[in-house]
């Protein structure tokens, strides 16, 4: 091999790895991200015991993470266009570790609320600026899974807050359990504190050199310039934006439906009420022990991760349609089945639900999951792209809380069974939406997918003139 030749593999190979570093210390911050939200599931048991709480009190303990999150997304959007991506997501390293360490030691409920509103900011900003991070690090041809390890480290952060439940289960250590992600949080940050900027944050900014210096870095092969070039052009045929009210121009509207829709229809569909509740869930379908209900949902989450790498290696080559209608026509199915689960009584069916709840999620695992957080980093204008996910990520939450404040009263109101149809016909709407609003994105750069969007009001425009 000449010499030439092996220089530009082991250029290549630099590029590649740097690529996969860098994505693995911000998917930290979707770890993070899973491990809180998922640990209130083992240690609410426990922290109902000690306090006393009601079944509305509990719901506000599991929400107060959720109306953190809405604010954190709220300004995460708009932060991450004013000071960067990197530097938003140090910020957010830091209110993690913070927010974990002020739930374990909090003396009663409500310091243990606010402990986890705070969390919930960082919640936010992560899921606010991980995605976009990633997209704006990756080369096109990679972008869906290199994106998707954003939703895989939720998964494996859900796992491993199960895992501590169950540890500590057996002591009623609720907090070792909430206490426990900020060792995390340490390694989240340091890692970003040691990674650049993303290329076209810097562009838009007028950074040009150091731009030149971090695709360098980051790319495997090729001209880096004809990228530079390529941002500059989508950048000139934008005008000035990253507003909110930015997000109303008729342009735009057609991505903003799909990222809002996607945004709700993840949540209303009821994937947090097994997240958050899931121990709850099996003890009503017949677990009688706090850790045997822990236990069974550890499975739960391994099924998660597993269904979400499979997610990971079809995304780039099966695409982004084709995985979001198969997988929403199995939540269909699958909840359909839970809901009547619970229609017989409990104890000798308990596995029955277990295995429903395996297939529900796993269906989840390989659509919405993933395929929301991907397409909103790559479907808006790169002007606007962190007000548009900012807003996308609100609505998520917003619904989220809205599923998770409901959950036990609709259990309580119209019993399990009767509450899970109801998420089965949401997700036949969000089936519907899927099939005749989402655009196929597979391996098209994130400019040429702003291209797609101007054609299509060019060509709608030049519609309505005849």
């Amino acid at each position: 091999m000449a010499d030439k030749e092996i220089a530009t593999l082991r250029d290549a190979l630099r590029g590649t790895k740097f690529v996969y570093i860098a994505a693995s210390f911000a998917a930290l911050g979707g770890l993070l991200f899973g491990y809180d939200t998922g640990v209130i599931s083992g240690a609410l048991i426990f922290i109902k015991r000690e306090f006393g709480l009601t079944t509305v009190a509990e719901e506000i303990v599991v929400s107060g993470v959720l109306l953190g999150a809405t604010l954190g997304a709220i300004v995460g959007g708009k932060a991450a266009d004013l000071f960067g991506r990197r530097r938003v997501l140090l910020v957010t390293a830091a209110i993690f570790g913070i927010g974990a360490l002020a739930s374990a030691v909090a003396p009663s409920p409500p310091v243990l609320i606010v402990s986890r509103v705070v969390l919930g900011l960082a919640i936010g900003l992560a899921s606010t600026n991980v995605p976009v991070y990633l997209s704006e690090v990756a080369p096109p041809h990679a972008r869906g899974w290199i994106v998707s390890l954003f939703q895989l480290a939720v998964t494996v952060g859900i796992v491993v807050a199960y895992l501590t439940d169950y540890a500590f289960a057996g002591v009623e250590g609720w907090r070792w359990m909430l206490g426990f992600a900020v060792a995390p949080a340490l390694v989240f940050g340091t890692g970003m504190f040691f990674l650049p900027e993303t290329p076209r944050w810097l562009i838009r900014g007028g950074h040009h050199d150091v731009a030149h210096r971090v695709l360098v870095r980051i790319r495997e092969l090729g001209d880096v310039n004809a990228e530079i070039e390529e941002i500059k052009a989508s950048l000139a045929q934008q005008t000035e934006g990253g507003h909110w009210t930015d997000l109303l121009r008729r342009q735009v509207r057609p991505a903003l439906v799909v990222g809002l829709g996607l945004a709700v229809f993840q949540q209303v569909t009821g994937i947090n009420t097994v997240i958050y509740y899931a121990p709850k869930i099996l003890q009503t379908a017949g677990f009688n022990s706090a850790s045997g209900a822990i236990l069974a949902t550890v499975g739960v989450g391994v099924v998660n991760v597993g269904m979400t790498i499979v997610a990971m290696f079809l995304v780039d080559r099966a695409g982004r349609r084709p995985l979001l209608l198969v997988g929403i026509a199995g939540m269909i199915i699958t909840l359909g089945a839970l809901g009547l689960s619970f229609r017989y009584p409990s104890g000798q069916l308990a596995w029955i639900a277990v295995i429903c709840l395996m297939g529900y999620v796993a269906s989840f695992a390989i659509s919405l999951g993933p395929i929301f957080w991907l397409l909103i980093a790559e479907i808006y204008p790169l002007r606007i792209r962190g007000v548009a996910e900012g807003t996308a990520a609100t609505f998520n939450w917003a619904s989220n809380l809205i599923v998770s404040l409901t959950f036990l009263t609709l259990v309580e109101k119209l019993g399990a069974s009767s509450t899970f149809f109801l998420y089965g016909l949401a997700s036949v709407a969000s089936w519907l939406f899927a099939y005749y609003f989402v655009p196929e994105t597979k391996g098209r750069t994130l400019e040429q997918i702003e291209a797609f969007w101007r054609a299509r009001h060019r060509a709608r425009q030049r519609a309505s003139w005849r």
